[in-house]
């Protein structure tokens, strides 16, 4: 089992057959920020959305919780869904951003590609101490404002904002404010010096032109080999939910330029 993490986590499935897709969810959401890419993809291939420690319905992490113990906790979880050492696309946003490249640098012969989206190189890492100050000040209900943070200026206006807001909020009864501030000290930490120049299977950064972490996303690219990079227009932060057609769209080519979409029938989009 993980170091530091309280038990296996959470996961939803979906999709009965092909290959594997694992998501891993940005703060302050949980597993259900992937609903769009779960309904789609699940046509194609067997999915599965995994909840971080202290969110959603996983358990609880103690002190000194590492970004090393939740990759592992994620590769159990993947383990769990799929027994027998099965190879996965690991898809991550912001925090599940920073988890899936250490995924990768643990478990590489089982990693056949990354896609990232809502990030980019930023050493300074300066946003973990901003966002510990603020749990730190208003405790496990911050996830209800944090997640209008997570959107453009334009969605955060909208019901569907709005319904995702009190989606994730309804959960903090499961979620453990403690554990949200281990993981930013964990995130805190730096990076190897070549921790992206180490990435050696496929990757594209997926980046809302809204989000803060948007010209970053440039920096990032420029830093792992062969990396590709789509710019979703008018996004921020969780474009996933706010263009899931273009993100999924954008996914999918990725996946096709790379021999990774299955055999079967193929997406309707003209784009296709």
């Amino acid at each position: 089992m993980a170091r530091n993490v309280n038990g296996p986590l959470y996961y939803e499935r979906m999709g009965r057959s092909g290959p594997v897709i694992a998501f891993v969810h940005p703060n302050p959401m949980d597993q259900s920020c992937w609903i769009f890419q779960t309904a789609h993809l699940s046509t194609w291939y067997r999915c599965i959305a995994i909840d971080i420690p202290g969110y959603g319905r996983s358990p609880t992490a103690e002190r000194g919780l590492t970004m090393d113990d939740m990759a592992q906790a994620c590769w159990e979880a993947i383990d769990d869904a799929f027994p027998g050492e099965e190879p996965a696309i690991l898809v991550g946003c912001s925090v599940g951003s920073s988890v899936v490249p250490y995924m990768h640098h643990q478990k590489p012969e089982r990693t056949k590609a990354l896609v990232v989206c809502g990030t980019g190189y930023n050493p300074g890492k300066e946003f973990a101490a901003r966002r510990t100050r603020q749990y730190t000040k208003y405790g496990i209900d911050f996830r209800w404002d944090y997640t209008f943070q997570d959107f453009s200026p334009a969605f955060r206006q909208t019901p569907m904002a709005h319904y995702f807001a009190n989606l994730f909020a309804e959960r903090n009864a499961y979620a453990d404010v403690t554990t949200i501030l281990h993981q930013f000290d964990a995130l805190a930490q730096p990076d190897a010096e070549d921790h992206h120049e180490r990435i050696a299977c496929p990757m594209i950064v997926l980046t809302g032109s809204e989000d803060n972490s948007h010209q970053r996303a440039f920096d990032l690219q420029d830093r792992v080999p062969g990396c590709e990079l789509r710019v979703l227009h008018g996004a921020g932060h969780a474009c996933q939910i706010e263009q899931p057609w273009l993100f999924n769209r954008f996914m999918i080519e990725f996946l096709m330029r790379h021999g990774l979409f299955p055999e079967g029938p193929r997406p309707l989009s003209p784009a296709f």
